[in-house]
């Protein structure tokens, strides 16, 4: 009788997947691929052969270039394709398009385009109708934190059957445009430790995890601020966002740092409050693409034209994280502890309830001051900076 042959621990579950992960998986599969310089897929309207920009080498452009193909196009964002145009217009659309030359391509021509702290090209390119799903293109660039620029070109018949030869990674324009609401509604809660803080001995941190992408949100608990009791008063929450240059290095570019350790000193005098500390970087571009857009500062752009020559938006972030972790941590009213009205509106429409606001501003230090001005008057926060 023959020995049957044991199941390799690495072998497909034969249970097929729900939905909402599957298509989770997806995303994050493509994800992992453009940040390793590989072309994705992406199936919509029409099905697209994707490669980011920024990872685009010599291999990675013959590999495309061996594939059936229609014209490639370089999808930018909004603000990098007013750069490129040299002109300032009212785009309609969150990503627009411009014609390349196929025959001429190289990795340094697309790397110039797509990042404009590069010497730059020049003559301005053509711009061309950008594809239905070039947003769709944009958001899944934007989720690998690299620049959101991305090679696009349209898969006939046998280029789809050569990428699925291939073993491509695939994924759905709806799925990438889902992705941030369906990865926040999946975070879960990984651990949790008692961590005593200056100024807030009674302190303790849980740690949540998005299962499908391992990216780690904190929050910082300070004393019982899930209690709830009729004498109490909601507690005290911070939605901060993590600043490796503010938090950690002291930078004075900004006031992250001020704020990170004023709130938790005001929460240690209240005795409770809650500290979210998001993976959020940059407002929400990532730590290298705010160094990019501090290198743009300083040569003459503010804080939101720099995000904006870079392809991104004035921010990024997404504050249903943040709603989530509340509600896991038992805690839906709060007092919010910002100067920023988007974050109130963004948690009382994810079902938070807002009991009130308390200012939470730091004099300017010599440094910063164009910074802080500019949030008071293009982002609308909420401080008097006189």
């Amino acid at each position: 009788m023959d020995t049957p042959v044991p199941q390799s621990p690495f072998a497909k579950s034969p249970q097929p997947l729900p939905a909402e992960v599957a298509a989770l998986r997806e995303v994050h599969r493509a994800i992992t691929q453009l940040r390793r310089g590989r072309p994705v897929v992406l199936a919509g309207a029409e099905s697209w052969l994707l490669l980011a920009a920024e990872t685009a080498d010599g291999h990675s452009l013959a590999r495309v270039a061996r594939l059936e193909i229609g014209a490639p196009l370089l999808l930018v964002g909004e603000g990098r394709a007013e750069g490129l145009s040299q002109v300032r217009a009212a785009f309609n659309s969150k990503a627009q398009a411009f014609l390349l030359p196929r025959g001429e391509l190289s990795a340094d021509l697309i790397h110039r385009l797509a990042d404009p702290t590069l010497d730059q090209i020049s003559a301005p390119l053509i711009s061309t109708a950008a594809p239905p799903d070039a947003e769709a293109a944009i958001a899944l660039v934007k989720l690998t934190r690299l620049l959101p620029a991305v090679l696009a070109a349209p898969l006939g018949s046998g280029g789809v059957a050569e990428a699925a030869a291939l073993d491509l990674a695939g994924v759905a324009a709806a799925s990438v445009i889902s992705y941030p609401s369906a990865a926040a509604s999946h975070l879960v809660r990984v651990a949790e430790a008692a961590v005593p803080l200056d100024f807030a001995p009674n302190s303790r941190i849980i740690a949540f995890r998005t299962p499908e992408t391992g990216v780690e949100h904190l929050a910082i608990l300070v004393g019982e601020p899930e209690a709830d009791a009729p004498d109490l008063t909601p507690p005290l929450v911070r939605i901060h966002s993590e600043c490796f240059t503010g938090d950690l290095l002291g930078s004075l570019r900004c006031d992250c740092g001020a704020q990170l350790r004023g709130a938790i000193r005001r929460m240690g005098d209240e005795g409770r409050g809650v500290l979210l500390y998001l993976a959020q970087e940059g407002r929400g571009i990532g730590l290298v693409n705010k160094l990019r857009a501090y290198a743009l500062q300083d040569r003459g752009l503010d804080t939101l034209d720099a995000n904006r020559a870079l392809g991104w938006g004035a921010d990024e972030r997404n504050f249903m994280v943040a709603a989530t972790m509340l509600r896991e941590i038992g805690v839906p009213k709060v007092r919010l502890l910002t100067n920023n009205p988007d974050k109130i509106k963004a948690l009382a429409a994810c079902g938070i309830e807002i009991a009130g606001r308390e200012p939470h501003s730091f004099a300017p230090n010599g440094v910063n001051d164009e910074y802080l001005a500019t949030k008071a008057s293009r982002f609308g926060h909420l401080f008097n900076l006189s």
